[in-house]
């Protein structure tokens, strides 16, 4: 349906309406009555300023013209504008016409589900880096790159560390003293467990793995290089060196990231985010496939405040053992929230005009009635009334739209100047 037809839908829709409001009109006054009205003018429906003395066609949208009559001006000229009696008895088969619903509204505790879009992050406490611990040079690498999986103790790279010796040969003899039962202060200070724990502990700053210190302590041989070995099992997301390069003391050469369990982060809303509870579950998969991985909003840390957009970054949690979710992918996330008790409409039910907010309510049988509310929270396609509703009131949730539009013409149809009478229509 192309704009053009979906702009004349809707003009008959409101024509429809306008007429329906008219019909009911008529009928509350009664056939018996016999009551004639004087018609003071033919206004535009769409553009109420349009006056004519005579019943035809508006110029701009081609729509008949709307009778005004006597005693509706002067309600609307009694009323005194925005406060004017505005209600309007629309059969049940004219509502069915025009698609007007209404419902009965309660106070019940709400759940909703917020949808939102999130990156997927590596958890924090469980990326590995492998740092140089000494000046050296790189000696030779393995053929690990960046995005491959690599298991725990998994061989690197070896890199030769000239200024090592002397360390190792300290921890040679905290092995000799500890293994022969005798202590050379000067040397080892301390205990005999303390000194060899000490000199463990400097190799291992080195970039030692544990098992090069045990083989070096089996065939008490002084290594001229280190073996670099992968601290834990993951995907390799950062690889800084190359063959023959020099290295310096605190460079990262590898960064390895155990995936099993990711980060999603998400932004919402700030009075959204304050519905979300830790521990809240939540549902993420990834567009284009029919995967759904369960997460949970983290507990451990407060939402962060964005400034840029105004939104508050929370974290989401989930088992990931088949690596499906990677670092910097966009995922959809569905979180469930709950509300206490309260009015929640649907947003739709509500005509929110920048300055004020108002429904209408279901006065009688067919009979509307605009309303001002105060509105709360806001959440996917529900929205709180704080103030102008109370349980059991029935309001219009479908069609609001065309009962507005009525209303408006009605307010319209009070007398204007004359000049107001004779201008073109816009």
């Amino acid at each position: 349906m192309n704009r053009a037809t979906r702009v004349c839908v809707l003009l008959l829709g409101v024509a429809a309406l306008a007429g329906a409001s008219a019909y009911g009109r008529r009928d509350g006054l009664g056939a018996s009555l016999h009551e004639t009205r004087t018609i003071l003018y033919y206004m535009d429906p769409m553009h109420p300023a349009y006056r004519s003395d005579r019943p035809g066609k508006a110029p701009d949208c081609g729509m008949a013209l709307v009778p005004v009559y006597e005693h509706s001006a002067q309600d609307g000229a009694r009323a005194g504008g925005a406060d004017a009696d505005r209600s309007m008895r629309i059969g049940r088969d004219a509502q069915r016409l025009v698609g007007v619903r209404v419902e009965t509204v309660a106070r019940a505790p709400h759940a909703e589900t917020l949808r939102l879009y999130g990156r997927v992050a590596a958890d924090e406490t469980r990326v590995y880096r492998v740092i140089a611990g000494i000046d050296g040079y790189v000696r030779e690498i393995s053929s690990v790159t960046t995005g491959t999986q690599v298991e725990k103790g998994e061989w690197l790279a070896t890199v030769a560390v000239p200024d090592a010796r002397t360390a190792i040969q300290s921890y040679l003899v905290a092995v000799d003293a500890r293994d022969q039962g005798t202590l050379r202060p000067a040397d080892v200070p301390g205990t005999l467990d303390d000194g060899l724990q000490q000199a463990s502990d400097r190799l291992q700053a080195l970039g030692m793995s544990r098992g090069q210190i045990d083989e070096i302590r089996r065939t008490r041989v002084v290594p001229s290089s280190i073996r670099l070995v992968a601290p834990a099992a993951g995907f390799v997301v950062a690889r800084n060196l190359a063959d023959a390069a020099k290295i310096t003391t605190g460079e990262e050469l590898f960064r390895i990231a155990d995936l099993r369990r990711v980060w999603i982060l998400a932004d919402v809303p700030g009075a959204e985010a304050d519905r979300l509870r830790p521990g809240a579950a939540a549902e993420i998969s990834v567009p284009g496939r029919g995967t759904t991985i369960h997460a949970t909003v983290s507990g451990s840390v407060a939402p962060q405040f964005d400034a840029p957009s105004q939104t508050a970054r929370i974290r989401l949690e989930a088992d990931n053992p088949h690596a499906i979710l990677r670092p910097g992918m966009f995922v959809d996330a569905s979180i469930a929230a709950a509300f206490p008790a309260t009015i929640a409409v649907p947003v739709d039910a509500v005509v929110d005009t920048g300055l004020t907010k108002r429904v209408f309510v279901e006065r009688a049988d067919g009979t509307f009635e605009p309303r001002a509310v105060e509105t709360g929270w806001r959440f996917g396609d529900r929205v709180e009334i704080v103030r102008g509703l109370a349980p059991g009131d029935r309001i219009v949730v479908s069609g609001t739209f065309l009962i507005d539009s009525e209303s408006r013409m009605r307010r319209e149809g009070a007398p204007c100047p004359e000049p107001c009478r004779r201008a073109p229509p816009p």
